[in-house]
């Protein structure tokens, strides 16, 4: 019965002081961003430069995923190594969450054909060349899941470049399937479904 009584507290304690605990995480987040992140992803996610990601409104999970394989070396950044050499696995998912309660920029394609294109090879693929729908795992509205990536409003330089990777077997540490896709992509494509996903 104290055992019981024990834990009965205790799960009191942690029911009211949640919300303090999930404050104290974001506080902590928001001295990391101040400190080292908002150089090159900004204070609120929303990275001005294209070379960047933007992480506002990522979903939490995938952010948290990437940070620690960077810490470990199954995503190749020399940059992000340093960045993430000290973080703490709940600093990553406090950064994580920062960052996805962030509003997502938006902005119009800058070449409105091109995003045509892109927005054809998104939805329906290429069935002349094999190329699947990026949709059927990304989803129409390109939100991703936890474990995908959240695509809408993302800068097309860098979604290309992800691309490109993938393409070249340099990125490998998520979905190997991919790689299967993104050989069979053409530059055109490559650059069409960026700029489509940028203006999303």
């Amino acid at each position: 019965m104290k055992r019981i009584a024990k834990w009965g507290v205790a799960a009191t304690v942690a029911m009211f002081l949640g919300p303090v605990w999930a404050q104290a995480d974001e506080a902590r987040a928001k001295k990391i961003v101040s400190g080292v992140c908002f150089l090159c992803h900004g204070a609120e996610g929303e990275s001005a430069s294209e070379v960047f990601p933007r992480l506002a409104g990522q979903h939490w999970e995938y952010t948290a995923k990437q940070l620690e394989n960077f810490k470990s070396g199954k995503r190749k950044s020399s940059a992000m190594a340093d960045m993430v050499a000290n973080l703490q696995p709940d600093e990553m998912i406090a950064l994580g969450k920062y960052f996805e309660k962030k509003s997502v920029p938006t902005e119009a394609p800058k070449d409105t054909d091109l995003a045509a294109v892109g927005k054809y090879i998104y939805h329906s693929g290429n069935s002349f060349s094999g190329v699947a729908a990026c949709a059927s795992c990304h989803g129409k509205d390109a939100s991703g899941t936890v474990s995908l990536p959240r695509l809408a409003g993302q800068h097309a330089n860098y979604i290309e470049n992800q691309l490109k990777s993938f393409g070249k077997r340099e990125r490998t540490n998520d979905n190997a399937v991919m790689h299967a896709i993104v050989t069979k992509m053409t530059a055109l494509e490559t650059a069409a479904v960026a700029e489509y996903l940028s203006g999303k």
